[in-house]
């Protein structure tokens, strides 16, 4: 469909500054020219003064005026991408201008983005509804984005006011859809079981807002099916639209347990967040009595409120045999050996919280989990569950307190996994956290090896975004930076320092962390360039390190892709900034106890300062390999590299060279 709206056109903001119109000042009479000199100088100033008194005032008046003004700026350049962050500030500071949503709106639609426009042009639809080309605007981009019912209801409301755009657009919408109510219904006169005719018909039905036929509909469909879920996925939907709350929630929490996981993810969307209540359970199963995972949970629901026969009279129903569910064995035991109520009592909460917990209600599960915590003090898996759950919630402190009392637990499994979250989250809360790596490695192109560490504290102050740290770095090499005039290292190589100092770092976020750093290289060794050994040390920078794929912890073999990106200043090094970029593609196998990568790497450095030694590129085959039984941080290499220096002024070597690199990484973090 083409859009038949009014034409549009980019506007500057009403409370901006829109310019001053000046006119011709013509003087009766003789002036001498040095009175006309002054009095245009006097003009001026005020002009000038008057443009600067509107820029401030307009400025404090409305709190997006400098937004606006750089996104009209950033149109004007073609600049579109940066001219809707401008305009998406904007409506945050202003979220009830309608101009500030139509400006956004067709930016948006300038870079392509039509559903983010079209739910701008709702919004603004919904803060004035009578601007009729504003709303005529969603209109045309819902039908282009999928949302025909809500397009033919905003053309339909248009068009009563008599505008003709509308009702053209409304009967093309219209027309195709009850053409096809027309012929399904025909269709299911001659046929009154075809399932997909009554589903077609429900589907155009609710399209053209005729709820109560969309409803019959999928009814009549769901009786034929019954194990079709998503025909209850529908028709709540509908019935939410009918203002029938009751009926939907039945049918949404029906559709939300058993059925398959895109289904079950939708209705649970549309449902509230709280846990359902009993008789809410039983509405869903009295639509869906086949609702296996449905029925267990409501019997479980009964269980845990202690209406015992209720709760096993339904599961029951689902196992015939009582060994095929844990409450009826439980029931068996307790026949025979009474134990106590408050141990069934805890379990019954406990398995109430491992469902919440798979269904993702979470505040449910931890309200179980907790209860069957205090019937049990000494059940470590709930410990565990109850570690996992406040994590879910983003209650890392409290997570952290659980799976340290779930570690000391004596089922090795709960033990082993509680660990591993407990070390994973400690190192997040804990108020000084230690780490240590080190890459010892030996390269024939130097025929030296090479060691490079860090040993770091991070100290945690409040919930900022920045860690201050105290480090120590070690950089050496075996042959003690030895210049006899053909084998000098680079600087980068060549530092045989230890470096203590402080610094702050950010957090982690998307693999991105930035640093800066000040201490003092302190050499180990006699400098061969007549130096002293000890000198200020200010570096820093950001790094980006991501992965995809199988990488080498991986259980299963496959390709996997690596990326390390760092931009790093050092103020020693002739205020030199380096940046490196090192890729690695490759396949991981499994043969055995053995992790093994095949990989290729493509690196480039490059420095602003264009100094020989900083400017490179490499590539070629590697391997590296590490076996199950060592620590997870080690990690073995053997790289044969290709390289060429991308500018040789100055450079005392030949601009290629192959290196033949082999070492090992390991780090480690308290």
């Amino acid at each position: 469909m083409r859009r038949g709206g009014a034409p549009q056109r980019w506007g500057r903001c009403a409370a901006g500054v829109r310019g001053l119109r000046t006119g011709r000042a013509v003087f009766a009479g003789e002036v001498w020219p040095g009175g006309a000199l002054l009095l245009w100088i006097a003009m001026g100033k005020l002009t000038i003064g008057y443009m600067l008194l509107v820029g401030v005032l307009g400025a404090q008046v409305d709190p997006v005026y400098e937004l606006l003004d750089r996104g009209y700026g950033l149109l004007k350049q073609k600049d579109y991408a940066g001219a809707v962050v401008c305009f998406e500030k904007a409506v945050v500071l202003a979220p009830k201008r309608v101009d500030v949503r139509k400006d956004l709106a067709y930016t948006l639609l300038k870079v392509g983005e039509n559903e983010k426009a079209r739910d701008q042009f709702a919004a603004a639809m919904r803060i004035d509804p009578s601007d009729v080309h504003v709303a005529k605007e969603y209109a045309f981009l819902a039908f282009e984005t999928g949302q025909q019912r809500e397009a033919r209801l905003v053309f339909d409301r248009i068009r009563k006011t008599g505008d003709a755009t509308a009702e053209a657009a409304f009967q093309n919408i219209d027309r195709p859809l009850a053409e096809g109510i027309a012929r399904w219904k025909q269709a299911l006169e001659r046929d009154p079981g075809n399932f997909s005719a009554h589903v077609e018909l429900a589907g155009l039905a609710e399209q053209r807002d005729d709820l109560a036929l969309a409803a019959g509909e999928y009814q009549a469909a769901w009786r034929m099916r019954p194990g079709e879920r998503e025909l209850l996925l529908k028709l709540g939907r509908v019935w939410q639209r009918m203002e029938k709350p009751e009926e939907a929630h039945a049918a949404l929490l029906a559709a939300s347990r058993g059925a398959e996981p895109r289904t079950a993810e939708s209705a649970r969307r549309l449902l509230p967040e709280r846990y359902p209540y009993v008789y809410e359970f039983e509405r869903a199963m009295a639509l869906d009595a086949s609702n296996l995972e449905l029925r267990r949970e409501y019997a479980y629901l009964l269980l845990a409120m202690g209406r015992k026969a209720d709760g096993e009279r339904e599961l029951e129903k689902l196992a015939p045999k009582k060994a095929e569910e844990p409450a009826l064995l439980e029931r068996g035991a307790a026949e025979s050996v009474k134990p106590a109520e408050s141990a069934k009592a805890a379990q019954n909460a406990k398995a109430m919280g491992m469902r919440s917990y798979e269904a993702g209600f979470m505040n449910d599960a931890l309200r179980y989990l907790q209860a069957a915590h205090e019937e049990d003090p000494l059940d470590f898996e709930v410990m565990l569950k109850l570690g996992w759950t406040h994590n879910m919630l983003k209650r890392d402190e409290e997570a952290v307190r659980w799976f340290d009392l779930a570690r000391r637990g004596a089922d090795a499994r709960v033990a082993a996994e509680a660990s591993k979250a407990w070390r994973a989250l400690r190192g997040d809360q804990a108020v000084v956290k230690t780490s240590f790596w080190a890459l010892p490695m030996y390269s024939s192109r130097w025929r030296s090896a090479f060691t490079y560490g860090q040993a770091k504290a991070e100290f945690k102050v409040g919930g900022g975004a920045v860690k201050p740290y105290v480090s120590a770095r070690m950089v050496g090499d075996s042959r003690g930076a030895v210049s006899d005039g053909t084998t000098a290292y680079p600087v980068y190589l060549s530092e045989t320092a230890i470096i203590p100092g402080v610094g702050v770092a950010t957090k982690q976020s998307h693999g991105v962390m930035a640093w800066a750093e000040a201490g003092y290289a302190l050499s180990y060794l006699k400098r061969q360039d007549g130096t002293a050994r000890g000198r200020a040390d200010y570096r820093g920078g950001v790094s980006l390190a991501r992965g995809w794929g199988r990488l080498i912890g991986s259980n299963e073999p496959g390709w996997f892709l690596e990326h390390h990106s760092d931009g790093v200043y050092v103020h020693r090094f002739n205020k030199s900034l380096l940046v490196y970029a090192q890729n690695r593609l490759g396949y991981t196998f499994r043969p055995g106890a053995l992790r093994v990568q095949l990989t290729w790497s493509g690196n480039v450095t490059a420095d602003p300062k264009r100094q020989y030694w900083a400017n490179y590129v490499e590539t070629g085959p590697g391997l590296r390999f590490r076996w199950d039984s060592l620590p997870p941080p080690v990690v073995f290499t053997v790289d044969v590299l290709r390289g060429a220096h991308t500018i040789n002024a100055d450079n005392p070597r030949r601009p290629n060279y192959t290196d033949v690199r082999i070492g090992f990484w390991y780090a480690i973090t308290r």
